[in-house]
């Protein structure tokens, strides 16, 4: 009996002589915001067609132009655009931090998780962590709300509160802003270490955070709603798997409810972009994608075009593009 050989591919313009890796295919085209399932298919189909020519050598353009044009026809010019958008990106020299906010219970952890493992993220921090260690310095009497969930900070509040106020948003966002302390620490950090970041969490509410802008870095804000209120409810149905009871939750979630109410409130207000979570992670991740990358490519664009500026000025120096990631671009079609 005769088994026939693995045809394998190499990219002659690579000095490396790396082969074509169908996995590493698929892990890119996930940046398009296709299911890792539909990201296999089209590099498998990619790989019918490399197959398609004689054994040998092949140049990565061309390797690229039989992915584009299998994407295209797979699945769509949308998801050839976000390949191109992504492409853009890896010439960013600084770091992708994304932040997830939203209210408890829409789906923020899942989708940090699938996010980081499609954009290739290995950092995935909650807010809920950055709790805890504050907890570490003050105590119960000293910061009473950060020993209480985000929707029973009421409960904690110590100072007297205007008739007016809600008691339930006061409460919140006194220990939203002390939360924010710990992740604005977190975010300098990372743009200090140039590493890509999710942090995600109910903290995150637009404005508490001293600066989401950063010439360093791309830096992207979105908050995660679910409108639906019987979705919603499933969420902690779903949790009653998991090790905190759904009881606690549900018995709360009018609070809960209000606060995404202020969350997206304050989005709007400050023109942060949110993103509705309808139960279909990959739909939700491929919105969210979309939106990263066009925030990114701005970025890419406006320091391409301060680049030309500068350049155009003997007395300044050029701007500083590629690296990082440009070496994760030339392998990711690999």
């Amino acid at each position: 009996m005769t088994v026939a050989r693995r045809q394998h591919f190499f990219l002659a313009d690579r000095g490396h002589g790396l082969p074509y890796s169908k996995g590493l295919a698929a892990s890119s085209l996930m940046v398009t915001g296709l299911s890792p399932a539909r990201s296999y298919a089209v590099a498998n189909k990619v790989e019918e067609e490399l197959r398609s020519q004689p054994a040998g050598d092949l140049s990565s353009s061309y390797i690229r132009k039989v992915t584009l044009e299998v994407l295209d026809r797979e699945a769509g010019r949308k998801y050839v655009e976000a390949y191109l958008k992504w492409e853009s990106v890896v010439e960013l020299d600084g770091p992708l931090i994304i932040l997830l906010g939203g209210a408890t219970g829409v789906g923020k952890s899942t989708i940090a998780t699938q996010l980081a493992t499609r954009l290739g993220i290995t950092r995935v921090v909650s807010t809920d962590a950055v709790r805890e260690v504050l907890r570490s310095a003050f105590t119960a009497q000293m910061f009473p709300t950060l020993y209480s969930s985000s929707f029973e900070a009421d409960n904690a509040l110590r100072q007297p509160i205007p008739n007016s106020g809600d008691r339930l948003i006061i409460g919140f966002r006194e220990q939203a802003a002390a939360v924010a302390v710990g992740a604005q620490a977190l975010i300098d950090r990372a743009v200090a270490e140039g590493t890509d970041m999710i942090l995600e969490g109910a903290h995150l509410v637009p404005g508490f955070l001293q600066s989401v802008d950063s010439e360093e870095a791309v830096i992207v804000s979105l908050v995660i709603t679910v409108d639906d209120e019987q979705l919603h409810r499933d969420h902690f149905h779903c949790r009653s798997r998991e090790a905190r009871p759904k009881d606690r939750y549900l018995k709360s979630f009018d609070k809960i409810r209000r606060i995404q109410r202020y969350m997206v409130s304050s989005a709007l207000m400050r023109e942060v972009p949110t993103i509705e979570h309808c139960d279909d992670v990959d739909a939700t991740l491929s919105r969210i994608i979309d939106h990263v990358l066009t925030k990114a490519l701005n970025t890419v664009e406006e320091g391409t075009r301060a680049g030309s500026e500068e350049a155009a000025d003997p007395a300044a120096e050029p701007l500083s593009l590629g690296g990082r990631r440009e070496d994760i671009a030339h392998e990711s079609i690999l």
